[in-house]
């Protein structure tokens, strides 16, 4: 079987750092191709508190990275032919919070753009293609509790609306010219490599950081607003997990829902107690607390786990615990080591 030649777009994001990490482990250094249209950082910030959280940036980047806007068709182009790309992991995207302050630019990034790359991936016979979803293509008309993989969707918010009609065109795109494209709708999701990038979900990393470097968060969702979650470890491997399925099993063509985590902000400050037991939460929603109640509670993935396997292997006691232990050595590296 040939070599695969992997390109990453948006690879310096939450997820592309992580993923790539996982594919050049998967694939070697030199294979995998990572992209995004700001350079990659150059280490770790060691800076504290809420200046410092906003200053955090994301690994060092190893092996093959090139700058690239995902607008720009012709580049994008020149670069699957000149590396011979033979799969993409699209990652590039603006999340929910942020997109509502630039819908239009929200539109052009998560669709114009996946549009345009489907062409040219398609025209110079890229193999596969993954397409990431999100919870938020579900909207107020959608069951809350264990959201069915076929169900009403009526997104409330540009990225949503943009992730739905790009999940249309890639099984369009399947039925239409066999172009393998692979989707899952991603819940929130937890990192302590990265930081998110404007999503609604982000309190649930957040809150960590504060716990660590503050003992007190205040969060901008209610105590009891559920919402899925999943933890990065498990991220990486669903996108791995159905990039590797064979196409025969791959029967949803629009994108997989996909279920680890669901819990509540109070639920996560009462885990968290468990190792900072003075740490303190109160509340004080904004504007993504309407978004958030538009989204499901919970989430039915039983397509994802009959299709291709999937099965999370975190709850919410070892994230926790995982995610505290690799912040206080990512934030207190001398408390760690003393």
């Amino acid at each position: 079987m040939p070599q695969e030649r992997i390109l990453v777009t948006g690879g310096g994001g939450q997820i592309g750092t992580a993923l790539s990490a996982a594919l050049r482990k998967q694939h070697g250094d030199r294979n995998v191709i990572v992209s995004d249209i700001k350079p990659p950082a150059p280490a770790y910030s060691t800076q504290s508190g809420r200046e410092g959280l906003n200053n955090k940036t994301t690994p060092r980047q190893k092996g093959r990275f090139i700058m690239l806007d995902i607008l720009n068709t012709q580049r994008m182009a020149e670069v699957i032919s000149d590396y011979k790309i033979t799969q993409v992991y699209h990652l590039a995207a603006i999340l929910s919070a942020t997109g509502e302050w630039m819908p239009e630019k929200t539109w052009n990034v998560n669709l114009n753009a996946a549009l345009q790359l489907f062409d040219v991936c398609r025209e110079q016979g890229v193999r596969k293609f993954f397409f990431p979803s999100t919870i938020a293509v579900f909207g107020n008309s959608t069951p809350k509790a264990h959201t069915p993989q076929h169900t009403s969707l009526e997104p409330t918010t540009v990225y949503g609306m943009s992730k739905l009609a790009g999940e249309l065109w890639a099984q369009y795109y399947w039925k239409r010219y066999q172009f393998d494209i692979r989707s899952i709708r991603f819940p929130g999701i937890i990192s302590y490599e990265t930081l998110p990038g404007g999503g609604t979900t982000d309190y649930a990393v957040d809150i960590f950081y504060a716990a660590i470097e503050k003992g007190h968060y205040t969060c901008f969702l209610k105590e009891d607003t559920y919402l899925p979650m999943i933890y990065m470890p498990d991220a990486i491997r669903s996108c791995l997990d159905i990039m590797n399925a064979p196409a025969e099993d791959i029967k949803v063509r629009t994108s997989y829902n996909l279920a680890s985590l669901s819990f509540s902000p109070a639920e996560l400050a009462r885990e968290i107690r468990t190792i900072v037991p003075d740490f303190e939460i109160d509340y004080a929603p904004d504007f993504r607390q309407e978004i958030a109640d538009s989204w499901p509670s919970s989430i039915d993935d039983s397509a994802a786990r009959n299709d291709w396997g999937w099965q999370p292997a975190f709850d919410l006691e070892g994230m926790t615990r995982d995610m505290m232990q690799n912040l206080n050595k990512k934030l207190l590296p001398e408390a760690v080591s003393s």
